[in-house]
């Protein structure tokens, strides 16, 4: 045929076509499809761009639009016979074996080069998705441990015609794929063979034996700190855990009866610990202890096996996979190297419940916070009722109640609609603990300016308070709004609130972006007390723990460190006031116990961080990554003695979740 211009038609029947234009080409119903490439004046749409001597054009998605410029494209020819196979291994490139391609550093030394001649045995095949492939390895390693032996076979929207057990011949360019695709990325890559041409030598090969991961098997030391890329350094795999597993990238590794220490997701993963006694807690979590003692035994678990022959288990903290879970390492930008199974254990209930705490007695002012995780007067009546009985069941009805990740009255759904108000939101929810068997309680907050408080674009979030006003008053002072101040008075010789509800300096640059600090006056038996509600910035744009710079930056730390000096630059002028003022500060402050942030609001002994004074064990309130952790606070001043403490684990740990996060609670007798 011609190779600058020409018509291909796809008919039923030999009957010769007599149509010399598209319209009569399109009007015989013998013509099926037909594809018209260079100037061609017979064509669907555009004609397709002309092949050549050594291009071909061909489907370029199997949606048929009928403009043949879209449908088709022209490239390198890519037959395939009737099992799938394509011309193999000789189309040009390096002879190479995988543990070539896979170097002895994170990147391979033959990125962006096309190599030839890759021999393995097909180990795994992922089938779903825009990100199908298989995995291969070489049954011959060499003797190099940094070295894998294993690879991943990108194949995009197309399943691969192989089966496991199938010896391979393949070609294509090596590649570093990046999970955000951005060259300056701060994860790491996955070394891949893309674009691939395969012929299957043999099939039913025995497979390599996986190797499996014992709680002594992955180093305790995460990577190298050089303060930078670590990339092009030499891999230590009998050191660093990180180096480890990047050494096993592509190959098959197996654990026998995994604990899970984070709960099943909605993205279908769970994870687990290859390290059973790392920093347990006694729901059988991994406790997060510090920048410097990461819990290297975490491993994210993912599923080969289509969800119609076997859904994705859920499972609780403290569960195990029972059995072994066995399948291909690969690297994903949440949870770093992940084990997807094409072994996968059988769920074991743990047996953690959802905690109660105690009732407070009639004496005892009673103060939790809560955030309650984007809730939105849209949210479906469900969420509410979850909510509502931690609210009743779980922490007894509390006196007063910080809550964060209040939206207005349409959430997400009405991004720049002017909609601010979440009198509907409020409403739902208190009507709801209501319904659940608690007190009516009133609440106090103050509308933000849209989409000036960060949080889902639309949801126009904030922090709020509930008070039982059976038991519990709340002194309202006019005045506040989204752009005023509170400020400290004195009157007759005792601290105020200027206004209160109020907001802590709202016009600081400390909290661009970010939720504002909503300042409450209350009186129980008598006795003032200062409750202030927060909810300071997320960790997004920290460098990931598992990515690419070691030791990672934590950007979002200096916006924290501004928010606690504005945030303890206002409860010193309260003690500055009166020091025995009874101060709480309260909420998700994003940050941990040992954080620039938290020492900044208890230096000097002002607060005193609760959560310090539990066991090393119990401080955690969400869990992330597997990892369990403290974002919630509840501190106190020195004038709140005998305080009794309750982190109530009602959510983080397990699968079913009212929010990600567990409320706390603290209870005392005012002295003054």
């Amino acid at each position: 045929m011609s190779a600058t211009s020409g018509t291909v038609a796809l008919v039923q029947g030999t009957t010769a076509l007599t149509c010399l234009t598209t319209a009569d080409c399109a009007a015989d119903p013998r013509v099926r499809d037909l594809v018209g490439y260079g100037s061609a004046t017979v064509r669907e749409g555009s004609p397709t761009a002309a092949p050549s001597n050594t291009t071909s054009a061909a489907r370029a998605t199997l949606t048929d639009t009928d403009d043949n410029a879209t449908d088709f494209t022209t490239g390198t020819p890519t037959p395939v016979n009737t099992k799938g196979e394509t011309s193999g291994g000789d189309a040009g490139g390096t002879p190479a074996k995988i543990h070539d391609i896979q170097g002895t550093t994170r990147l391979s030394p033959l990125a962006g080069k096309k190599v030839t001649g890759v021999t393995g045995i097909v180990t795994a095949l992922r089938t779903f998705g825009s990100a199908r492939g298989f995995w291969m390895t070489d049954p011959r390693p060499d003797a190099d441990p940094r070295t894998s032996e294993g690879v991943l076979v990108f194949t995009g929207s197309t399943t691969p015609a192989v089966a496991v057990g199938d010896a391979v011949t393949v070609s294509g360019t090596v590649t570093e794929y990046y999970p955000d695709g951005r060259a300056n990325s701060t994860y790491q890559s996955t070394t891949e063979i893309t674009g691939p041409k395969w012929t299957v030598q043999s099939s039913g090969n025995p497979l390599p034996a996986a190797t499996p991961i014992t709680p002594a098997t992955v180093p305790g030391a995460l990577a190298p700190q050089p303060g930078g890329n670590i990339e092009g350094l030499p891999l230590e795999p009998a050191k660093y855990s990180l180096d480890f597993w990047e050494s096993h990238e592509g190959e098959v590794v197996s654990v026998l009866d995994a604990g899970v220490v984070g709960p099943s997701t909605e993205y279908n993963e769970i994870y687990v610990t290859t390290k059973p006694r790392e920093n347990r807690t006694d729901r059988g979590g991994t406790v997060y202890t510090g920048y410097d003692t990461p819990n290297t035994g975490i491993l994210k678990i993912e599923s080969l096996i289509p969800f119609a022959q076997r859904p994705f288990p859920q499972a609780d903290t403290g569960d195990t996979l029972a059995g072994p879970t066995s399948g291909p390492v690969e690297y994903d930008s949440f949870g770093g190297y992940t084990l997807q199974a094409t072994v996968l254990g059988e769920v074991k209930d743990g047996g953690i419940q959802r905690e109660v705490t105690r009732r407070q007695s009639p004496s005892e002012l009673a103060v939790a916070t809560y955030n309650v995780e984007n809730l939105s007067a849209v949210d479906d009546q469900e969420k509410f009722d979850q909510l509502a009985h931690g609210i009743v069941d779980s922490l007894a009805s509390p006196d007063i109640v910080t809550l964060e990740e209040i939206q207005d009255n349409n959430g997400a759904e009405g991004e720049g609609d002017g909609v601010v108000a979440a009198d509907q939101t409020l409403r739902r929810f208190t009507d709801a603990i209501v319904a659940a068997g608690g007190p009516r309680y009133e609440w106090r907050q103050i509308d933000p300016r849209e989409g000036m408080d960060g949080g889902e674009p639309g949801g126009n979030i904030r922090v709020g308070l509930l008070f039982n006003p059976r038991r519990v008053s709340f002194v309202d002072r006019p005045g506040g709004d989204a752009t005023t101040a509170v400020s400290v008075v004195r009157e007759r010789g005792k601290p105020h609130l200027s206004v209160s509800p109020g907001r802590v300096d709202p016009g600081n640059a400390a909290w661009a972006n970010s939720r504002k600090p909503l300042a409450g006056e209350f009186v129980f038996h008598g006795h003032t007390v200062f409750v202030i509600a927060n909810h300071f910035n997320s960790k997004g744009g920290d460098q990931p723990t598992h990515g690419r710079y070691q030791p990672p930056a934590r950007s979002s730390e200096v916006q924290r460190g501004q928010q606690a000096q504005v945030l303890r630059g206002f409860v010193d002028q309260l003690l500055a006031a009166d020091p025995w003022a009874d101060v709480i500060v309260a909420g998700d402050l994003n940050d941990y116990q040992f954080s620039p942030a938290l020492r900044t609001l208890t230096a000097g002994g002002a607060l005193t961080d609760q959560i310090d004074r539990l066991p090393a064990d119990e401080r955690y309130s969400y869990v992330y990554e597997g990892n369990s952790q403290v974002l919630d606070h509840i501190l106190t001043s020195r004038a709140l003695r005998w305080v009794d403490y309750d982190v109530v684990h009602i959510n983080a740990e397990f699968a079913e979740q009212a929010s990600d996060h567990d409320p706390q609670i603290i209870r005392y007798r005012p002295t003054r």
